[in-house]
């Protein structure tokens, strides 16, 4: 497969991934389908985990990824950025890709094994999961130490997880987009009448 056509399978699929990184983090704004959450409550706290806030998904696996999805599809393109110089930029557009890539995986990782905040039995606004020494993840049965809002764990272990394999396959393909950049800049994009 040529270097071009390469590189308009790798935008066209950074494309949905990017789209489903920036769903899910604002989703997770709404922990329970509430708005209430996402205010602030009468102590001057957001009852939102700080990986919520981070949104690693919105600026990490959506705006850092979207933006080099845009050159990267553009360089299997005839034109202006189907030549070498374009992929020679498609390698620095995807070393970015790679950065919000890992930045939304890092976040989505925390979140997971930190566990959401919540309202315990007791009735106290915490993170019931964070300090624990068996993960809450294996052990379905710790989950009821979260009463509101309702089904938060579910909530949390989805969107979390789905950021996190949207940024695992945002990174391989903004990896593997560098080295078909690289042999771009070597051999060329395959055009019939290609740009230097």
């Amino acid at each position: 497969m040529c270097t071009g056509k390469c590189s308009t399978c790798i935008g066209i699929s950074l494309y949905p991934l990017a789209l489903v990184s920036i769903i899910c983090n604002i989703i997770l704004f709404f922990p329970g389908w509430e708005t209430i959450y996402a205010k602030e409550d009468a102590d001057g706290k957001y009852r939102l985990t700080d990986e919520v806030k981070y949104m690693g998904g919105l600026i990490g696996g959506g705006i850092l990824v979207l933006i080099p999805a845009i050159h990267i599809h553009s360089t299997g393109r005839k034109g202006c950025c189907g030549n070498r110089c374009g992929m020679f930029l498609s390698i620095i557009f995807s070393v970015i890709g790679v950065v919000g890539a890992l930045y939304s995986i890092v976040v989505a990782a925390v979140g997971l094994l930190n566990g959401p905040v919540c309202m315990n039995p007791s009735g106290i606004w915490e993170r019931p999961f964070k300090n624990q020494t068996e993960s809450y993840l294996s052990n379905s049965e710790m989950w009821e130490l979260c009463t509101e809002p309702k089904d938060v764990v579910v909530f949390n272990i989805g969107l979390f997880g789905a950021l996190l394999g949207a940024g695992c396959i945002e990174l391989l393909l903004c990896l593997f987009q560098a080295v078909n950049g690289l042999f771009g800049c070597i051999c060329g994009t395959c055009n019939n009448k290609e740009v230097s």
